[in-house]
């Protein structure tokens, strides 16, 4: 698990937002952020400096790129 601000994170993922990458999104039970890779590679992020609404704001936008959200 990795902790970061919204905006690393976005940068860090930014080559690989498309769904060509990933096979999924979502939060999990304790407010962390997954990430699922076609190749089977798990991430997961604990953004410390937002709030909910900019998180799902991150999700909104996964899925107008084709990415699943949700397990």
């Amino acid at each position: 698990m990795k902790t970061c601000a919204l905006h690393d994170f976005l940068q860090e993922m930014k080559p690989w937002l498309d769904k060509d990458y990933i096979r999924s999104a979502f939060l999990d039970s304790s407010g962390r952020f997954v990430l699922l890779f076609l190749d089977g590679t798990r991430n997961v992020y604990e953004i410390d400096d937002c709030t909910r609404e900019q998180i799902d704001a991150v999700l909104e936008d996964l899925r107008r790129r084709g990415i699943r959200i949700g397990e």
